[in-house]
């Protein structure tokens, strides 16, 4: 048998491990479908929650500002490290949650007196567990800040619904779906107050349990902060539709006077490269944000369908208004993103058919440039061939008067020679050596080429 020979122990924890070793990520991104566990509220329950951007916020900030609280001041900032953490506390929790671009804290307390029964609001805040000044000096800016109230009661009540609703709302519209099998009603009129949040309600039948509440306070909050997230992508949209207009009125002034010669290809080119750089810092600016804003989005509609809201006869259901109002936003941004995208498509076509007409006319004085180049070589040809007849003029004339000084001296010496005869008569043999000569010398030359 396998192992017969180790002892128990050992044989236990060899069968126990008969893996290969785990891969570093596995048991982090194994866990990670438990890092964000939903809470767990008992009804009557408030909900204070506040999200707030974390661009240039430390982990070690935000783990300083939660040392302030009561009895944590011994927080690490390792225990941080998972972006997730829950304190527990007498009477509350509160939740940290740390994402990509914002940080959420949750509130989780019982339901003050009164908060049904229409209380001021600094009465409401100062009734929060932990020290409003807490939560405003909490490192970041704030993108959400909402009180949610939870309470028993019929969710299917229209009356029910009322009552326990308008004093939390002031008397004010408020829109409301029922929640998955009619088990609960959320409310909300996203209408800020003056202390900065805004709030929804919950109405949850006296048997919804304590996790179930926690599941759908996550979902509603949830809601509410991708949907800001989601919406920051339009202020930049609207900001850069002016500039893509007018960079795709250039782009189409340029391309139109490609069809023009007169107009120097290198002020064509300074042009575009001027318009290419733009758009280029454009993309690399907002591009993130309106990547950001179509996920933030897709949270959105995700958080809408996990609701599985049904209308309440007369009023119009959270998702419904969400949809009617988000969706054209969203539309604008998705319009910009395109627009931006392809702007910079049209500015590289352009920029090919520029590069085509630079090449084209760089042919031109190219081939302009070689019948020149041939011409001139015809040219020294020919005066390479004259300065060659009269080379062999010259090296036959300076032969002839060495026959001729021969000449004298073979006369002086006394032998019967006439020295102008002897050098009239090698003329024509002292030109044809020449020429042969030169002949050779132009073959030998004509060879070498040829091999190299």
């Amino acid at each position: 048998m396998p192992h017969a020979d180790l002892p128990l122990t050992a044989r236990a924890l060899s069968e126990r491990h008969a893996l290969p070793p785990d891969d570093q990520l596995r048991e982090t991104l194994h866990n990670e479908v438990h890092a964000r566990p939903p809470a767990r509220i008992r009804l009557p329950a408030l909900v204070v929650y506040v999200a707030v951007l974390n661009d240039g916020i430390s982990r070690e900030q935000e783990c300083e500002h939660l040392r302030k609280l009561p009895g944590q001041a011994n927080l690490s900032v390792a225990s941080l490290g998972n972006n997730f953490l829950r304190l527990r506390f007498a009477s509350h929790t509160l939740k940290w949650e740390r994402h990509t671009e914002f940080t959420r804290y949750s509130l989780v307390q019982s339901l003050p007196e009164g908060a049904l029964q229409g209380i001021d609001e600094d009465v409401l805040m100062a009734s929060l567990r932990i020290d409003p000044a807490w939560l405003a000096a909490i490192p970041g800016q704030t993108v959400a800040a909402i009180m949610l109230a939870m309470v028993h009661g019929d969710a299917e009540d229209p009356a029910t619904i009322k009552s326990l609703s308008a004093p939390w709302f002031d008397d004010r519209p408020t829109l409301a779906s029922l929640l998955g099998l009619r088990r609960a009603c959320a409310i909300s009129d996203f209408r800020l107050r003056d202390s900065g949040f805004e709030r929804m309600m919950v109405i949850a039948p006296t048997n919804t349990s304590e996790l179930r509440a926690g599941r759908t306070s996550q979902r509603l909050l949830e809601l509410e902060t991708y949907r800001l997230m989601a919406l920051r992508g339009l202020p930049v949209a609207k900001t850069l539709a002016p500039e893509l207009s007018k960079a795709e009125a250039e782009l189409a002034e340029i391309t139109a006077h490609l069809e023009q010669t007169h107009i120097p290809d290198q002020t064509l080119l300074t042009e575009l490269i001027g318009l290419a750089a733009r758009i280029e810092r454009a993309t690399s600016q907002h591009m993130y944000r309106f990547s950001a804003t179509m996920a933030y989005y897709a949270l959105v509609q995700q958080r809408i369908e996990q609701l599985r809201e049904n209308p309440i006869p007369g009023t119009q259901t959270l998702g419904e208004f969400l949809q009617r109002r988000v969706a054209p936003a969203i539309a604008t941004v998705e319009s910009t993103a395109q627009r931006l995208s392809g702007l910079s498509q049209r500015i590289e076509r352009a920029s090919g058919l520029l590069r085509t007409r630079v090449d084209i006319a760089t042919e031109a004085q190219n081939q302009m440039l070689l019948a020149q180049l041939t011409k001139g070589q015809a040219l020294q040809l020919r005066l390479q061939t004259t300065v060659e007849g009269l080379s062999i003029a010259a090296i036959s004339y300076y032969v002839v008067s060495l026959v001729l000084y021969v000449g004298k001296a073979a006369k002086g010496a006394g032998l019967p020679i006439n020295p102008e005869i002897l050098a009239g008569g090698m003329i024509p043999v002292v030109l044809l050596m020449v020429w042969w000569g030169t002949r050779r010398i132009h073959k030998a030359l004509h060879s070498e080429d040829g091999k190299h």
